[in-house]
């Protein structure tokens, strides 16, 4: 049954502007790796109808409602999961039963942290590929907080804020002016009221599983995010080597710039980039001697 969100209305005035910025997305080519150079002799996966879209921290499924129709109305049979980001394993759970619930092959779509649990959640036999946007994307067994601080911390992290009981959020200020921060302030208000809290055994959470490691991938970097690190989704990027775009967007480009995360995805889902190709881009980045910091400051 279709649930209407109540900020759909609210929302909807800008839609149609936010619809129109899809010539504003810049193709930055992956990296060369030896795996990515392996991967460039598989052909591109076949085309696939389900796709299957997973919020990050301090968002609900509701982070998606501008993408949602414009894949729908190209035909995409598509679920947005609400992930109770209590804890890895949660959330990876309720991808898994959504992907169940899929008739055939699948794409899995992740915003922020929920990079973390489709890599976990996307060896399924069903998915035929991931998207990353401005997602996180460790390693098996990687320490995700020692690898954000090979990079200058982002602002956002200085707003999340702990309750007596485990959970953490970020604050009004930092919400709109970090994580949200090329949306109308009303609108990003509007997010921020439904911005549901994380458990903190998220912080301390490890992947088992890298998917990405024998999945087609894409990745859509958020040149002006102060949530995650721009050099750091342009490193995971890279690592991975996935087909990868930069958009001129805050953290939150699936909300500022539907329009080019979902021309994304539909290349994705028609196979399109998944030869992995290769960059001249750099990552100086990766090698700053940085400061360590508390681990609990990167929650997204």
């Amino acid at each position: 049954m279709k649930r209407n969100h109540p900020l759909l209305a609210a929302l909807a005035t800008t839609a149609a502007f936010t619809f129109a910025q899809g010539a504003m997305a810049q193709v930055t080519p992956a990296p060369q790796t030896p795996a990515a150079a392996a991967a460039a002799t598989v052909p591109a996966t076949a085309p696939v109808r389900n796709i299957v879209l997973v919020h990050g921290l301090y968002a609900d499924g509701s982070s998606w409602e501008k993408v949602i129709p414009l894949l729908q109305a190209r035909g995409y049979h598509v679920t947005s999961v609400q992930n109770p980001t209590t804890s890895l394993d949660a959330d990876v759970d309720a991808v898994r039963r959504a992907l169940a619930l899929q008739d055939g092959p699948t794409l899995l779509v992740a915003h922020s942290y929920a990079g973390m649990v489709i890599s976990q959640a996307g060896d399924d036999p069903k998915v035929a590929g991931l998207v990353y946007i401005a997602a996180r994307a460790p390693d098996a067994g990687e320490d995700y907080p020692a690898l954000t601080r090979r990079f200058p911390a982002a602002p956002a992290s200085a707003g999340l804020q702990w309750s007596a009981d485990g959970y953490g959020k970020l604050s009004e200020q930092a919400f709109v002016n970090d994580f949200a921060g090329d949306l109308p302030k009303a609108e990003a208000e509007a997010y921020y009221a439904v911005q549901q809290p994380m458990g903190k055994a998220i912080t301390m959470a490890r992947t088992t599983v890298a998917a990405w490691r024998h999945k087609p991938t894409w990745y859509a970097v958020s040149t002006q995010d102060r949530t995650i690190n721009p050099d750091l989704e342009r490193f995971m990027a890279k690592r991975m080597g996935a087909f990868t775009i930069e958009i001129p967007a805050s953290h939150v480009s699936l909300i500022s710039h539907p329009k080019d995360v979902a021309d994304l995805i539909v290349q994705a889902a028609s196979g399109q980039g998944s030869a992995k190709v290769a960059s001249t881009g750099t990552d100086k980045a990766l090698h700053a001697a940085i400061a360590p910091r508390d681990p609990f400051a990167d929650g997204a």
